[in-house]
C-alpha cells in the first residue's frame, strides 16, 4: 500500500507541476497586465506542436528544437500579443473587458489556426522534454516560483511591476516604461505556457482543443491565490494534483459510483467551480463592453436579404442540405447569446453546456431514459427538454447578481467545464443515445422548414425581451447598471431573467441540432465551443439579431466547404481587432463609408430663414454689434440673491466658506443676455448645430445653453406643473450614527442628518469629506458599517438602491448615469415605468418640465452632450414621482443659464413637497437654493443652518474643523 502511495504520489506531483507552472505564467501576466490570459493554453498547444514538428517531422536534436520553442517562439508569441493585440487597447483607454474579450479571440484564433496547419486529429507521439521522473518537473516549477518571486520583491524591475499593477498611469507619470513591463509580463506568461504545452504533451491527447481547455481548467491555482500570491499558486496545485491522484484509488459501488470516479479524475474542474463560485471575487472592475453610441439600425432590406438566403437551402440536396439543416439551430443558440450578451450585457461563457443539456434531455426523453417521466415523442421530448433546462440557467443568472466581468466570466466558464466533465463526458449519461427526427420531418428539406419555424418563434421570443417595458430595462441594465438601478430597476431579477431565457433558447437550439445531426455528439458542445460562439456573436454585433445568424451562417458554412478552422481562425481575428470596432464590423464599414462620402453645404429650410432674418436684422443698432476682439462688453447684471462680492466678484459670504472648507473658489459663468445661445448663432451662419460626444470636462465650453440640438423644444419651463406628487405628504429622510469604513479609511464617523419634506437640504465640504459616502448611503448603493437610515417610520439602511426608488427615492449621479442605446423619451420612460406610481403620464411630464418634449425626445442619448444629458437624468428621476430627491453635484457640466434654470425646477419641486438633498461644490448655486446647509469635513458634519448663518461664519467653522 505505501508503495501504491508513493507512486501516486509521485503522478499527482507531475500532474501539479504543470499546473503550477500554469498558475505562474497566469500570475506574472495579470500582474503586470491585468488581464486574464485566457490564451494560455492555446499558447501552450501551439508550442507543443511546434516542438513536435521540430523533433518528430524535422528531426532536429531535442535540445535545439526545445531552445527555438521554448526561448525564441514562446517570448515572441507573448511580445506580439502584447505589441499589436493588448497595448493598442490600453492606448485606446478601453474597457478592461475588452482586454478579457479580446484574449478569447487569440484562443479562438491560435485554436483555429493549429487546426488548419495540423489536423483536428490527435497526436500520441510528442516529444518528452523532461523524463517521467516529477523530480524534475517539480526543480523547474520551485526555480521558476523563487526566480520570479525573487525578482519582483528585491529588483528596480520587481517594483516597476508591482508601480504599474498598482496604478498603471500614476507609474508612467513617475517615468516608468509601463509598456516595457507589459512586454515582458507576457514573455513570460507566453514562456510558462509553452513549458507547460511541452511537459503535458506526451501524456495527454495532442489536438488543438484537448489541450488548451486542459490548461485553462486549471486556471483554479491561480484564481485561489488571488492572482498574486505565487507561493499560495504552487502549493494549490501540488495539493490538488496529489488529492486527485490518490483519489484514482477509489472505486466506489452504487449508482453514484461514476459520478464520485468522474469528481475524483476531474479535481481541478472541481476546484475551479469553487474558486469562480465561491472565493471571493477577482476584476471587479471589470464589465462587458458598453454600447458607446446608439444601436445601428439595421440597414434597409437586410431582413429580406436574410430570408431569402435562409429559404435557398430548400433548393439544395444531398450533403449540401445535411449541412444547412445545422444552421438554424445554431442561430437559436446565438441568440441565446443576444438575449444575455447583447440585450442583458452579461458575460457568458458557458452557453455549449446549455444546448448540449437541451440535446441530451431530448435524447433521453425521446429514448424513455429520463427518470420519471415517460417516453415521449421527439417534438413534445424537444419542447419539455427546454422546459427543464431552462430553471438550469440559475447555475450562471446566481453568479451574476454578485459578479461581473471577470469574475463572472470566470464563473460561467467553471459552470460550462463542470457541466461538461460531470455529464456529457460520462458513459451513464450518454452511452447508447440515438435522437431521430420528430414524425413527418425525417427528410431534411421537411426538417428544415421546422427548423426555419422554430427559428422564427425563437426571433419572435428574442424581439419581445428587446421591446417595451423589459427590453428598456434591460438595456438599461446593460448601459449602466448602477443608473438603472437608481431608476428602480430590478437589476438582480433582471439577471436571472436573462440567463434563465437565454438557456432556455440555447436548449432549444441544442435540441434542433442534435436532431438535425440524428445523434447526440458530446464534442458538438465542447467548451470550446463557448468560447468560440461568444467571440462571433461579440464581434458581430452583440446586440444584433442579424448578426447572430450571419454568425451562426459563417460557422457552419466556413468550417463544411474549406479546411476545418477557417471559421475559427476569422472570428479570432475580428475578436482580436474588437477594441476597434466594439459595436460590430457593420459599424466601422458604415462609419468609414459615411467618412468616403462628399459632404454637401447645409441650406436652411424656410423656417430657418425666417428665424435667422429675427436673429440678424439686417442692420443690427449700433449697442448690440460685436465688440472688438480682446474687449469684453459688460454682461447684464444678475441678482445674486444674497450679500455683497469680494475683489474677485465671487459673494463674499461664500468665499468665506470656501476657504474656510478648502473648497477651490468658483465663480458661475455668466452668458450675456444679448449672446443668441450656441444653436441659434449656427443656425445664423447656416449650419448645422453641433452633434458631439458628451464632453467629460465639467467646466467644458461645449457644454452651453445652446448645447440642446433643438433650441426650439431644448428650453427648460421652470413654471410647467412638476410630475404629480403623492397623495400623502412625503415622509422625512433621517441618518442616524451613520459610520462607513474602507478599508482602515473611516468614511463616516456618526453621521446624523434630516433631509424633510418640501425643503432642500446642501452637503458641502472640501473633497475627502465623506459628501459621497453619506449619498450613497442615502441612496443605497452603499450599506453603512453602523447606523441606521429611515424614510419616515421604515428602517431602510439594508434595503437595495432599487428597493429604494420604489418606495419614492430617486437619484442622480455626479458622472453621467444615461442610457446611451436608448433616446430620451425612452430614458426617461425607463425612470416612470421602474418608479414608485404607476402613471403612464409621468413620462411625458417630466419631458415638459425639462424642455425634452418634442423632436428632442426622439434622438439617442449617446448624441447629445452634457448639458442636456443632465436634464435627461433629471427629468428620468422626476418621471418616477419620488418623494425624496437626491442631487450629486447636479450643476456638474452646466453653464450659468442652465444652473438658474435648474435652479428654479429645484425650488419649484421643493414647494410641491418633495425633500431635496443636493451635494454640490458649487457655493453659488447652495447659497441661492438651500434652505440648510451642512458643512463636512473628515467624515463629520461640523456646521448645520440656514445659508445666511453657516456661509457667514468663517471663524467658527474655521475652528471646528480644526477639532478632533
Amino acid at each position: 500500500m505505501s508503495s501504491l502511495t508513493y507512486d501516486l504520489t509521485l503522478a499527482g506531483l507531475s500532474v501539479g507541476s504543470a499546473a503550477a507552472l500554469t498558475g505562474i505564467g497566469l500570475i506574472v501576466t495579470y500582474r503586470a497586465t491585468g488581464v486574464l490570459n485566457f490564451a494560455h493554453g492555446a499558447v501552450g498547444m501551439v508550442c507543443a506542436y511546434v516542438l513536435r514538428q521540430c523533433v518528430v517531422e524535422w528531426g532536429w536534436p531535442l535540445w535545439l528544437g526545445a531552445t527555438v520553442t521554448l526561448v525564441v517562439l514562446a517570448p515572441a508569441i507573448g511580445v506580439v500579443l502584447e505589441r499589436f493585440v493588448f497595448r493598442p487597447l490600453a492606448v485606446l483607454g478601453s474597457d478592461p473587458a475588452q482586454t478579457l474579450v479580446a484574449s478569447i479571440g487569440v484562443f479562438v484564433l491560435l485554436v483555429g489556426g493549429a487546426a488548419l496547419v495540423w489536423g483536428q486529429g490527435a497526436r500520441d507521439d510528442a516529444p518528452e522534454l523532461v523524463s517521467e521522473d516529477p523530480w524534475g518537473q517539480l526543480a523547474v516549477v520551485l526555480v521558476l516560483a523563487v526566480g520570479v518571486g525573487a525578482v519582483i520583491r528585491w529588483t528596480r524591475f520587481g517594483r516597476e511591476l508591482r508601480a504599474v499593477v498598482d496604478d498603471r498611469q500614476l507609474a508612467v507619470l513617475g517615468g516608468i516604461d509601463a509598456d516595457r513591463v507589459a512586454a515582458a509580463g507576457w514573455a513570460f506568461g507566453a514562456f510558462t505556457a509553452g513549458l507547460t504545452g511541452a511537459l503535458l504533451a506526451p501524456y495527454v491527447r495532442l489536438d488543438p482543443y484537448g489541450l488548451p481547455l486542459l490548461v485553462m481548467e486549471v486556471v483554479a491555482v491561480a484564481v485561489a491565490a488571488r492572482m498574486r500570491n505565487l507561493p499560495v499558486a504552487v502549493v494549490v496545485a501540488l495539493g490538488i494534483g496529489i488529492a486527485q491522484s490518490q483519489l484514482t484509488r477509489l472505486h466506489p459501488a452504487g449508482w453514484g459510483g461514476p459520478l464520485l470516479q468522474a469528481v475524483g479524475a476531474n479535481l481541478f474542474v472541481v476546484a475551479l467551480l469553487v474558486a469562480a463560485l465561491v472565493l471571493p471575487r477577482i476584476g471587479t472592475r471589470d464589465a462587458l463592453p458598453r454600447t458607446a453610441t446608439a444601436r445601428v439600425p439595421t440597414p434597409p432590406g437586410a431582413w429580406t436579404v436574410a430570408v431569402v438566403l435562409f429559404l435557398l437551402p430548400l433548393g439544395f440536396a444531398g450533403s449540401d442540405l445535411h449541412t444547412s439543416v445545422q444552421v438554424p439551430a445554431l442561430g437559436v443558440i446565438l441568440l441565446s447569446l443576444v438575449v444575455v450578451t447583447g440585450r442583458g450585457g452579461q458575460i457568458s461563457l458557458g452557453q455549449a453546456a446549455y444546448a448540449g443539456l437541451g440535446a441530451l434531455f431530448t435524447a433521453l426523453l425521446a429514448a424513455g431514459r429520463f427518470p420519471v417521466l415517460p417516453r415521449l415523442p421527439e417534438l413534445a421530448a424537444l419542447a419539455v427538454a427546454v422546459v427543464l433546462v431552462a430553471p438550469l440557467g440559475l447555475l450562471t443568472g446566481w453568479p451574476a447578481i454578485g459578479r461581473q466581468g471577470l469574475a463572472l466570466a470566470l464563473a460561467t466558464f467553471a459552470v460550462g467545464v463542470g457541466v461538461s466533465r460531470f455529464v456529457f463526458a460520462q458513459p451513464y449519461a450518454t452511452s447508447g443515445l440515438t435522437l431521430d427526427r420528430p414524425a413527418g420531418f425525417d427528410g431534411d428539406r421537411a426538417y428544415y422548414v421546422l427548423e426555419l419555424a422554430l427559428l422564427a418563434a425563437a426571433l419572435a421570443a428574442t424581439r419581445a425581451l428587446r421591446r417595451g417595458r423589459t427590453g428598456r430595462a434591460l438595456a438599461a441594465m446593460r448601459d449602466h447598471e448602477a443608473g438603472a438601478s437608481a431608476a428602480g430597476v430590478q437589476v438582480p431579477s433582471l439577471k436571472l431573467l436573462a440567463f434563465v431565457s437565454g438557456a432556455a433558447l440555447a436548449a432549444l437550439g441544442g435540441g434542433m441540432l442534435g436532431m438535425g445531426l440524428r445523434a447526440f455528439d458530446p464534442s458538438a458542445y465542447d467548451p470550446v465551443r463557448s468560447l468560440l460562439w461568444f467571440a462571433a456573436v461579440v464581434v458581430l454585433g452583440a446586440d444584433s439579431t442579424l448578426g447572430a445568424l450571419a454568425a451562426a451562417a459563417l460557422l457552419v458554412g466556413l468550417d463544411a466547404g474549406a479546411r476545418g478552422g477557417v471559421a475559427a481562425a476569422l472570428i479570432g481575428v475580428l475578436a482580436v481587432l474588437v477594441g476597434r470596432f466594439p459595436g460590430g464590423p457593420y459599424e466601422a464599414l458604415r462609419t468609414a463609408a459615411a467618412g468616403l462620402r462628399p459632404r454637401r453645404g447645409a441650406r436652411l429650410t424656410p423656417v430657418g430663414v425666417r428665424v435667422r432674418a429675427r436673429l440678424r436684422p439686417a442692420e443690427p443698432p449700433a449697442d448690440r454689434r460685436p465688440a472688438p476682439a480682446g474687449v469684453t462688453a459688460a454682461p447684464q447684471a444678475r441678482a445674486t440673491g444674497r450679500g455683497g462680492t469680494d475683489a474677485t466678484g465671487i459673494p463674499r459670504r461664500r468665499a468665506a466658506v470656501a476657504d474656510a472648507a478648502g473648497i477651490p473658489r468658483r465663480r458661475a459663468a455668466v452668458t450675456d443676455a444679448a449672446e443668441p445661445p450656441r444653436e441659434q448663432a449656427a443656425a445664423a451662419d447656416g449650419a448645422q448645430p453641433p452633434q458631439g460626444p458628451p464632453a467629460r470636462d465639467n467646466d467644458s465650453a461645449t457644454d452651453g445653453a445652446g448645447g440642446n440640438p433643438n433650441p426650439a423644444e431644448g428650453r427648460v419651463h421652470p413654471h410647467t406643473p412638476a410630475p404629480a406628487p403623492a397623495p400623502a405628504p412625503a415622509p422625512t429622510l433621517q441618518a442616524h450614527e451613520l459610520h462607513a469604513r474602507y478599508g482602515g479609511f473611516q468614511a463616516l464617523d456618526g453621521v446624523d442628518l434630516t433631509v424633510p419634506p418640501g425643503q432642500i437640504t446642501a452637503v458641502v465640504g472640501p473633497n475627502g469629506a465623506g459628501k459621497s459616502t453619506l449619498f450613497h448611503c442615502l441612496a443605497g448603493t452603499l450599506h453603512p458599517t453602523h447606523g441606521q437610515v429611515r424614510l419616515g417610520a421604515r428602517d431602510i439602511t439594508r434595503l437595495a438602491a432599487h428597493t429604494r426608488t420604489r418606495l419614492g427615492i430617486a437619484r442622480t449621479f455626479q458622472q453621467l448615469s444615461v442610457f446611451p442605446s436608448l433616446t430620451v423619451a425612452e430614458n426617461v420612460r425607463v425612470g416612470a415605468e421602474q418608479g414608485r406610481l404607476n402613471d403612464p403620464a409621468a413620462a411625458d411630464r417630466a419631458l415638459r418640465l425639462l424642455g425634452l418634449d418634442g423632436p428632442v425626445g426622439t434622438l439617442p442619448a449617446a448624441d447629445l452632450p452634457t448639458g442636456t444629458l443632465r436634464r435627461v437624468e433629471l427629468a428620468r428621476a422626476l418621471a418616477g414621482s419620488p418623494r425624496v430627491l437626491l442631487l450629486d453635484e447636479p450643476a456638474a457640466g452646466l453653464d450659468g443659464t442652465e444652473v438658474a434654470a435648474l435652479a428654479r425646477v429645484l425650488k419649484a419641486l421643493a414647494a410641491d413637497g418633495t425633500a431635496l438633498l443636493v451635494v454640490e461644490h458649487d457655493l453659488d448655486l447652495v447659497a441661492d437654493l438651500a434652505d440648510v446647509v451642512h458643512v463636512m469635513t473628515a467624515g463629520r458634519i461640523v456646521a448645520s443652518g440656514p445659508p445666511g448663518r453657516v456661509l457667514d461664519t468663517r471663524g467658527a467653522l474655521g475652528s471646528r474643523e480644526a477639532g478632533p
